[in-house]
């Protein structure tokens, strides 16, 4: 199991930094390895709503399936997905209120497929992971802090 752990501070309030995190429409907005949305709900992201994207990482195209299992708006989401050849993950979004805007800490808690073939791949994702995570928190907070300014 490998986890990671990322925090930035966004100039939003946790309402408006929710309001993007939950809208399947923003996650290409932000979400640097989706390349596309394959299935989403209509509307915000709530309790039991599920979504399918289709991302790369390190060269590699596949799907994620995620469930929202746990949406206390406007602070702490979870998500629970299952990707190509029984991998899981688990990421969870906790936002707290930082003087006039957002402290946002994100984990990802993911299991990559055993065997030879999963080692080999595994290094490569998570060697990209980590980069692609400060990426993906950076586009965030350029995205909330646009919509504001």
């Amino acid at each position: 199991m490998s986890k990671l752990k990322r925090d930035i501070d966004i100039h939003a309030s946790p309402e408006e930094v929710w309001d993007v995190l939950m809208d399947p429409d923003h996650l290409g907005d932000w979400v640097t390895i989706q390349e596309d949305l394959e299935e989403a709900p209509d509307g915000d992201l709530v309790n039991g709503s599920r979504l399918v994207q289709r991302c790369k990482v390190a060269g590699q195209h596949f799907n994620l399936s995620w469930t929202v299992v746990e949406a206390d708006k406007p602070r702490r989401a979870v998500w629970e997905g299952e990707g190509p050849m029984g991998s899981k993950a688990t990421v969870v979004y906790e936002l707290a209120q930082n003087g006039g805007g957002t402290h946002f800490h994100y984990t990802n808690q993911y299991k990559l497929p055993g065997g030879i073939m999963g080692r080999i791949g595994g290094a490569a994702v998570v060697g990209a992971s980590g980069h692609e995570a400060n990426k993906t928190l950076k586009r965030l907070k350029r995205v909330v802090e646009s919509k504001n300014a």
